[in-house]
């Protein structure tokens, strides 16, 4: 019975990982297209995903010739997260 529950809450935890994984790509690509800062939606993943990025770039240095490299560096970290989450929840 713990069993299910925890593979449950893996499950749940596995899907917010990936909705954030999409609000990152989301956010990136808008990036790209200079969009108003005041938009309320613009506003929103700015405040999602900005700690992230801080995050990233405070121990890698992901500029690259005006690239920022923080979304992918993110997004190939979320997945290796889910990987390993979805091994330790078949073992359990």
């Amino acid at each position: 019975m713990i069993a299910e529950i925890i593979q449950g809450l893996g499950g749940i935890i596995i899907g917010l990982i990936n909705v954030y994984i999409i609000v990152i790509i989301i956010a990136a690509l808008i990036s790209f297209v200079n969009p108003d800062p005041y938009n309320p939606i613009v506003q929103f993943l700015h405040r999602v995903t900005n700690p992230a990025y801080a995050l990233v770039r405070r121990y890698i240095n992901t500029n690259l010739n005006g690239l920022d490299f923080a979304p992918l560096v993110i997004v190939i970290a979320l997945q290796v997260v889910i990987v390993v989450l979805n091994a330790v929840l078949r073992h359990i």
